[in-house]
């Protein structure tokens, strides 16, 4: 089976810090984005888009309290069969005439391609839910995850 996937802009660093920047085609679809204080990015890691890294299943131990050893949908890595990433980020503006959407950050790098843009809703939150031990520590809430220490979590950024 195969699919065809379009990358409606790409995501650019400058002046006015991150956006994406939207193809012509698609400026028009920003139309009431504006009224929204986050959206959901959906990007291609093309950086890691190669046939061996869409084989790996499996990662060792990529968190300090996990697993030796985790299958590779049960982490956030962008290494993945398919690497699609989506990024929840707070939507700064929205400029029409040049087809750019401002975000306060993404981890995504200049020129990555945007497949997919959607609004974030309140009601996409989920009351109960679980998740492994070893990360239940972790912040619950968006707002609180920009001043956990991250880097203590990560086998590697030790």
């Amino acid at each position: 089976m195969k699919y065809d996937l379009k990358s409606i802009g790409t995501i650019e660093t400058g002046e006015r810090g991150f956006v994406i920047q939207l193809e012509k085609d698609f400026r028009s679809a920003l139309t009431g984005l504006e009224n929204f204080s986050h959206i959901q990015v959906y990007w291609w890691a093309h950086l890691l888009d190669r046939p061996e890294m869409r084989k790996l299943t499996t990662v060792e131990k990529p968190y300090v309290k996990s697993p030796d050893q985790l299958g590779i949908f049960a982490t956030r890595s962008p290494v993945r069969p398919n690497p699609l990433a989506m990024t929840l980020v707070p939507l700064t503006f929205i400029d029409l005439a040049e087809g750019m959407a401002g975000l306060a950050y993404i981890d995504a790098e200049p020129g990555t391609p945007v497949l997919d843009i959607k609004p974030y809703y309140g009601m996409e939150r989920v009351r109960e839910y679980t998740v492994p031990s070893w990360c239940a520590h972790w912040p619950e809430w968006y707002e609180d995850a920009a001043d956990f220490d991250w880097e203590s979590e990560f086998v590697n950024a030790r």
